[in-house]
């Protein structure tokens, strides 16, 4: 099913590039990391620009998948997502709603489940697009900077291994934003215990 997609959408070039990721942002359940691979093992000297075009497309369609969430509301997820993504995600963001987009840009987590999900909570959309751009910028520039450099003989290693770093990535993040968190939560108990102390 993944090749028989992959390969409708590259017929069409960096047009097929751009609807992929486009709607891979709302709903469509292959990623557009298939297809970004697939086309930029036949041009990897265009590899930086469909690295571009798929980063683009993927921003513009994630108003469109926040606004779904918003509208339709989780029964569109619990109809298109498998279970155990949507409640990764819902635990993300339970933590915090700007570490879960974050991290979800470079976890194996669908991005369609951070884009509705964050229109079914009432996330901010603008904080949504900010934290979209700054994580799939490194997804997409990672496959296609990995092939401007190394041409096909990269295609083993992005397709193995790439997940594995993307996913240590997102654990790294993880660890900063919790440390963050308790340095805010330390910060504030001061803040109070000072506040109390001084009204005594």
């Amino acid at each position: 099913m993944i090749d028989i997609v992959v390969d409708f959408f590259k017929e069409f070039g960096f047009i097929g590039m751009f609807i992929h990721s486009f709607i891979d942002a709302i709903i469509f359940p292959i990623p557009a990391f298939f297809s970004q691979v697939s086309l930029s093992m036949l041009y990897p000297s265009l590899a930086l620009w469909l690295a571009t075009i798929g980063y683009f497309a993927c921003l513009l369609g994630t108003p469109f998948g926040y606004l779904m969430g918003k509208v339709l509301g989780d029964s569109i997820l619990q109809r298109f997502v498998k279970k155990q993504w949507i409640d990764s995600a819902a635990d993300l963001f339970n933590r915090n709603g700007e570490a879960a987009i974050l991290i979800g840009a470079f976890t194996p987590i669908p991005f369609k489940v951070f884009t509705i999900l964050s229109g079914v909570v009432a996330f901010s959309l603008w904080k949504l697009i900010l934290y979209a751009a700054l994580g799939r910028a490194v997804k997409f520039y990672a496959v296609g900077l990995i092939f401007h450099i190394y041409g096909r003989a990269s295609e083993h290693f992005v397709t193995m291994y790439l997940n594995y770093i993307m996913g240590g990535i997102a654990i790294l993040l993880g660890v900063l934003f919790y440390i963050r968190r308790q340095t805010q939560k330390k910060r504030q108990k001061e803040t109070r215990e000072k506040r109390d102390s001084l009204s005594s």
